[in-house]
C-alpha cells in the first residue's frame, strides 16, 4: 500500500511517500500564497520522480499550518504528532525533538513508543525561527544557505541582545556600521536563537538522545550553538526538513 504525507509549512511544502510502511522518497517546494497549488505541485513533482500516479496513493495524511487545505487528505494531524512519528520511524532511540520551522519552533519529549509525552511551542513570535534567519540574511546580504559555515569562522560572536526580530535586525545593522565581521555577526545571531530555543527546551525537559528537525537543522551553526547551550549532542537526520511529511505518511499507513 502506498501512503502519502503532506506537510504544508509557512515557507515550504513537503511531501513524502511510503510503500507498505517503508520510506520511498520525498520532495520540497515553496508554499507561496496558494496552499492548494503548493501541495499539488510538490506532490506531482515527487510522484513524477518516483514514476507513480496520484491514484496509487491509498491513504493521505496532511499536517502543518496549511493542513486543512489538502482536500484529498483522509486525515489531518498536528505537526507535533507528525514530527514525533517521523522521528520514531527514522530513529526510534530518540527521546526528544527540537523542531525549528519557518514561523514557529517546538520542543517535544517522547516516550519509548514514540508518543508525545510533553511539548512546548512558540508560534507567537518569529524570533528563533527560519523567518528570523531570512530577515538577518537579507540585512547581511548573505545567502542563507551559507550562514552555518560562515559562522564557524567567527573569532567572537557579535552581541545580539534582543529576542525580537525587529530590534535584533536593528542591532545587526548597528554592528555592520561598526565594521563587525559578518562571521561574528552571524555567530551572534545563532547564539541569540540558541538562547531562546534552549530556554524553551529546558522548560519542557528535553533530554538525550536529542534530534533536531525542520529546515533550520541544515544550519550547522545553529545546531552547534544549541549543543553548547544545552550541553548535549544533537543528532540531525539527512531527512530533517521532511520529517513531518515522513511522519504523516507513516501515520497514513495505520489508517
Amino acid at each position: 500500500m502506498y501512503t502519502l504525507g503532506i506537510d504544508i509549512g509557512s515557507i515550504t511544502t513537503k511531501a513524502a511517500v511510503m510503500k507498505d510502511g517503508a520510506f520511498v522518497g520525498a520532495h520540497v517546494g515553496f508554499t507561496g500564497y496558494n496552499v492548494g497549488k503548493a501541495w499539488r505541485h510538490v506532490t506531482d513533482e515527487l510522484l513524477s520522480a518516483l514514476a507513480l500516479d496520484f491514484s496509487a496513493m491509498e491513504k493521505i495524511v496532511s499536517t502543518g499550518y496549511g493542513r486543512n487545505g489538502v482536500e484529498a487528505a483522509h486525515k489531518s494531524v498536528t505537526e507535533i504528532t507528525c514530527h514525533a512519528a517521523g522521528v520514531h520511524y527514522s530513529a526510534p532511540h530518540i527521546r526528544s525533538i527540537i523542531d525549528i520551522g519557518g514561523q514557529d519552533s517546538k520542543s517535544i519529549v517522547l516516550d519509548e513508543n514514540g508518543r508525545v509525552k510533553d511539548f512546548v511551542m512558540n508560534d507567537k513570535c518569529a524570533a528563533g525561527t527560519g523567518r528570523f534567519l531570512e530577515v538577518m540574511a537579507r540585512a547581511l546580504q548573505v545567502d542563507l544557505e551559507d550562514f552555518g559555515e560562515i559562522s564557524l569562522q567567527a573569532v567572537r560572536p557579535g552581541k545580539i541582545s534582543s529576542l525580537c526580530t525587529v530590534f535584533a535586525e536593528s542591532e545587526v545593522i548597528s554592528l555592520i556600521s561598526k565594521g563587525e565581521g559578518r562571521e561574528n555577526i552571524i555567530a551572534g545571531i545563532h547564539e541569540s536563537i540558541a538562547t531562546r530555543i534552549s530556554a524553551m527546551a529546558t522548560r519542557v525537559g528535553v533530554k538525550p538522545p536529542l534530534m533536531m528537525t525542520g529546515g533550520v537543522a541544515k544550519n550547522i551553526g545553529v545546531v552547534k550553538a544549541l549543543e553548547d547551550k544545552l550541553g548535549m549532542k544533537i543528532e540531525v537526520s539527512p531527512s530533517a526538513q521532511v520529517m513531518g511529511a515522513i511522519g504523516a505518511a507513516a501515520i497514513a499507513a495505520t489508517l
